[in-house]
């Protein structure tokens, strides 16, 4: 089964998404929308050794207004999984 980044909230400039089957070193990184740029300020790693779960990411004031989406990398390196496009205000 594919690992899944399932739900997408932001409040006061701190993402917080929801994941299934993402492994324990999964890193996870801000994309934006328009550019593709990785945002390498924003990457955070999947600590849990539980594949189901929340993970935090604070905005850096240099994240501007537009649309962005989350992508999960597998230990390898290799695509795992990518949120819906979300809007950052």
């Amino acid at each position: 089964m594919k690992p899944v980044i399932s739900s997408i909230e932001i409040e006061n400039r701190v993402v917080v998404a929801k994941y299934q089957r993402l492994m324990v070193g999964a890193k996870v990184v801000l994309v934006e929308k328009a550019s593709g740029r990785h945002l390498s300020e924003t990457i955070t790693r999947v600590a849990s050794p539980v594949p189901v779960g929340a993970l935090r990411i604070r905005l850096p004031d240099a994240v501007r207004p537009g649309t962005y989406f989350l992508k999960a990398f597998n230990g390898h390196g290799e695509a795992a999984a990518q949120s819906v496009d979300f809007e950052i205000g």
